[in-house]
């Protein structure tokens, strides 16, 4: 059923609004862990964990959730998964101990897991594609703006409900906003079910692809030195990964339905896009736990002052956003080239600037150029890239393919966050807490995945080669001129 251009919008405005909420979750966290920490007796595992749980089965979900939603209908994944996010919020801030705040954490990762594929799933159902872009420019504008903005939002809360009991709030302020997306979303959102085809769930693929996921991640997402992570965790979950290609290419080859349908590898613009993804998010995202450390320990500046010094990456992430979706279809390619260069050259500026600070100086003014450089590199990437890389894919795959794309998003979240912190930390303790050497280590790790996303991104996207003619390729041409 073609849906009128008002109930779109309508549609979308409730998908943005959900990614928005899911993704601000991973950052806003992050300044209320100090005062969590003090007030629930946090040991530094447990502190990890109430940060890094959350990636961990937020990523862990997003392939399986997916397919579910494929197969059962997104509509239905998308309001299961908002119902437990509030829930799973709610729990949050009325946690007593440590131990009951991890399993709240863990369990809002699942919620959001379940909410993300549906939004991108939704977004390539309800749009053609030379519409699509647009769409995704205002999706990766609320990427940027999640990402940079909740660090600001978390001190503005404790700003406003105190240090005392104010990491709650962060929890308890955004239940309404939950509560009124699923209503709406019940409302207004598509149904979305695949017709014709009887559903059927890859109950090994979804486990063994979990165990591989959860194995690859675990290392990236334990706190100290690189050094004594178990590395090999890594590799059995590499190993796990080559069981679970053998066994989707089993299943397809009896023709039932696997997990992950591989013939989307076979086009290059997708796993292409997924690789810059990966690399990209690692790249900004790890450095904001650098820039909030140095600024908050190395400066001496409030949490609400140090937010501040990165508004100016997510101003430029989110207009830059916006206006590079609505040139997507036309121009994604060279896009994504320049916005990955120019965010790795932001990045880097950022850290010789930051390295050269002293006490006293006026950070905001100093990093303002570079951030924000980097930040219209980040947004020009983010909606292009991911117009690109799910163009070829049909419309009946769209959560599936949204799912493996974000599970590298999140791997690389991790990577970057991880690389840059076990950087600044080891650079802190070997200079003897020399702030500005220790921040400019860590800063140019983050701008180094940018310059992979960038490497990966200039030969994939601009190099000529032959067009698939898979299953995925003939299909989605079909699909997209299939009416709705």
């Amino acid at each position: 059923m073609e849906l009128t251009t008002r109930r779109r919008a309508q549609a979308l405005a409730i998908c943005i609004t959900a990614a928005f909420l899911t993704l601000l979750d991973v950052s806003i966290v992050t300044v209320a862990l100090p005062s969590m920490e003090h007030h629930l007796h946090l040991s530094s595992a447990q502190a990890t964990w109430s940060i890094a749980g959350y990636t961990l089965t937020f990523g862990l979900t997003l392939i399986p959730s997916g397919r579910l939603g494929d197969e059962l209908g997104r509509r239905k994944v998308f309001l299961v998964g908002m119902a437990l996010f509030t829930v799973t919020g709610v729990l949050c801030g009325v946690a007593p101990d440590a131990t009951w705040l991890v399993a709240a954490r863990l369990a809002r990762g699942v919620a959001a897991g379940l909410v993300a594929p549906q939004v991108v799933g939704l977004l390539h159902q309800m749009y053609p594609p030379r519409e699509r872009g647009r769409a995704f420019g205002y999706y990766g504008a609320t990427v940027s703006l999640s990402t940079a903005i909740g660090p600001l939002l978390g001190g503005l809360v404790l700003q406003g409900f105190g240090t005392a009991d104010g990491w709650r709030w962060i929890f308890f302020l955004f239940v309404p906003l939950n509560v009124l997306a699923f209503f709406l979303a019940a409302r207004l959102l598509p149904e979305g079910r695949r017709a014709g085809r009887r559903s059927s769930l890859d109950l090994v693929g979804m486990l063994v692809l979990g165990l591989a996921v959860t194995a690859v991640m675990l290392p990236l997402l334990q706190s100290g030195d690189w050094a004594g992570r178990r590395w090999w965790l890594a590799g059995a979950g590499l190993g796990l990964l080559a069981v679970f290609t053998f066994w989707e290419r089993r299943l397809a080859e009896r023709n039932r339905q696997p997990l992950v349908d591989l013939n989307l590898f076979r086009e290059r613009t997708y796993w292409v896009g997924a690789l810059v993804a990966a690399a990209l998010y690692g790249g900004f995202t790890g450095i904001f736990i650098v820039l909030s450390q140095f600024l908050q320990q190395g400066m001496h500046y409030s949490p609400l002052k140090a937010s501040l010094c990165t508004v100016v990456f997510t101003v430029g992430s989110a207009v830059c956003g916006i206006v590079s979706g609505r040139l997507a279809h036309r121009v994604g390619r060279r896009l994504v080239v320049t916005g990955t260069a120019l965010t790795a050259l932001g990045l880097g500026a950022n850290a010789l600037v930051v390295g050269g600070s002293s006490a006293g100086d006026n950070m905001f003014l100093r990093m303002a150029l570079p951030l924000l450089l980097a930040g219209c590199g980040a947004g020009c990437v983010i909606a292009a890239n991911q117009t690109l890389a799910l163009q070829s894919v049909p419309r009946g795959e769209g959560s599936t393919a949204a799912g493996v794309y974000q599970t590298g998003m999140k791997i690389g979240t991790s990577l970057g966050t991880g690389l840059a912190g076990s950087l600044y930390f080891g650079q802190l303790l070997s200079t003897h807490r020399d702030f500005p050497a220790a921040a400019r280590t860590g800063l140019l790790g983050a701008a180094a995945l940018a310059a992979v996303a960038f490497a990966v991104a200039l030969p994939g996207l601009t190099l000529r080669g032959r067009k698939p003619v898979g299953p995925v390729v003939r299909v989605a041409e079909e699909a997209e001129s299939a009416p709705r």
